[in-house]
Order: C-alpha cells, then structure tokens, then sequence
C-alpha cells in the first residue's frame, strides 16, 4: 500500500485512483459544488498545509494561509486542465504561490512597521502648523472614512494607540494574520488616496 504516506495523503507515486478522484472534485468545484469543495479540503488539506508549514514556518500564519488556497482553488477550478499535469502539482502550486506571497507580505509588513510613528503627526497636527497640515490633517480624516471598519479600527489602534500587531488581534478577537491583511490593505488605500 505504497499510495498512503501515514496522514490517509497519496504519495507522490502515481496513484491514478486519487488523480481521477482528484480531477472529478475539481471539476465539479468548476460548477460551483460546495460539497466538492469540503470533500477536496478534507483529502488534501493535510498535505498543503505541511507544504504551507515548510515554506512559512509557522503553523499560524500557514493556518491562515490555507484558508486563502481554498479560495484561490475555488476560484481557480475553471482553469485546471488534467492533460497539463496532476491534479497534486496543481493543487501544491496553488499552496506554494500563496506561501510566498504571504511572506512577501510579511517582509514589507516589517518594512511598514517602521513608519508607526508617522500617522499620529498626520492625524493631530499641532495647531501653529498652518493651513497645509490642516489640509493634510481633513485629507487624511477623508480617507480614513473612506476604509472598511476593520480596516480603520485596526489602523487606529497600530498608529494612534501604538498597539502591536499582536496585541490588536488579542483585543478585537481576530487572528494575527487577518489582522495584519487589515491594517496592510488600510495602509495601501490610504496612500492611494493620500497621493496628490
């Protein structure tokens, strides 16, 4: 029984049985079947997460992570085509691109770390500072209504409050990795905005 690797995951010799069930659960993800989804999460989870675990080396950020390959599997199911290559070198290729984006991610995220200081001199702008930091002080007001909640509230609480990453996701119930994908996408658009 050379297909089973101890965690009920094919080896990586050819099991044509778990390919076709493979392709068939992809397929039918295409049609937008939920259950075919659960049923491909339940078969190949263990596996992705131990390529996630590899690369990553967290077990937090690749459980975040993995959620993230679902729906980019999800997403994706339309373009899988078997006569390109197995369904596992699909599915594993899907897990390893996320994993390197999240620790791209994770290296800018040190990088904005860095600027915490900046935005509270944004937001409260010492009052003989003229009309240019008032200007400043409304645009950023402006685009800080402009974010989701989650977004602004996790903002607010790095910059103004000057809480860790860590601390917020302990004060608002959230995993790390969300909270981080909030305050990193917040940052984006307010730049975005904030640009003339």
């Amino acid at each position: 029984m050379g297909s089973d690797t101890g965690t009920g995951m094919p080896s990586d010799s050819a099991d044509p049985v778990a390919d076709a069930e493979l392709e068939r659960l992809i397929a039918a993800c295409a049609q937008r079947d939920s259950a075919a989804l659960r049923g491909l999460y339940t078969l190949t989870s263990p596996k992705l997460f131990g390529c996630m675990v590899r690369i990553l080396k967290r077990r937090a950020l690749a459980e975040e992570a993995l959620q993230d390959v679902f729906v980019g599997i999800w997403q994706r199911a339309a373009q899988y085509d078997a006569s390109r290559g197995r369904p596992w070198a699909w599915l594993i290729s899907i897990a390893r691109y996320r994993a390197i984006d999240v620790l791209r991610n994770e290296r800018v995220e040190l990088y904005r770390e860095a600027e915490i200081e900046e935005l509270p001199e944004l937001a409260m702008p010492p009052e003989s500072s003229g009309a240019g930091s008032r200007r400043t002080a409304e645009a950023l007001a402006r685009c800080l209504g402009l974010l989701s909640a989650e977004q602004r509230r996790g903002i607010e609480l790095a910059f103004i409050n000057g809480r860790s990453h860590a601390q917020i996701a302990q004060t608002i119930g959230e995993p790390l990795g969300t909270v981080k994908s909030w305050i990193r996408r917040g940052l984006k658009s307010l730049r975005d905005c904030m640009e003339p």
